[in-house]
């Protein structure tokens, strides 16, 4: 018959407890801290999208406040199509309604 020891738990007992304590412990804290290192990064990210969205705005409306270039002297091919790309941009992005997109684009094809 084998003898069970009755009462407090032995100095191996003890040892294999706070072994599980430990890292249960250990475990729970390095979840916690992958979680927080996550939200940190996601509100990081959001910050600076909404940033450089405000400061992409703010350049298309300076582009769009300004008066348009005059034409290269010969072969203003190149000038056109830049024009083109901003404007198709500015539609794009909501700043210029189909109206204004296809009065600014004949103006330009026209110059």
């Amino acid at each position: 018959m084998i003898r069970r020891r009755v009462g407090r738990p032995g100095l191996l007992g003890v040892a294999a407890r706070t072994a599980v304590v430990t890292g249960t412990a250990t475990a729970v804290s390095n979840r916690m801290q992958r979680r927080a290192a996550e939200r940190d990064a996601q509100q990081q990210w959001a910050a600076e999208a909404q940033q450089q969205a405000l400061v992409d705005q703010a350049a298309a409306q300076t582009a769009a406040q300004q008066p348009p270039a005059a034409p290269a002297a010969g072969g203003g091919g190149v000038d056109r199509v830049s024009q083109l790309t901003a404007l198709a941009e500015l539609k794009a992005q909501g700043l210029l309604t189909d109206e204004e997109f296809a009065a600014e684009k004949a103006r330009v094809l026209n110059s």
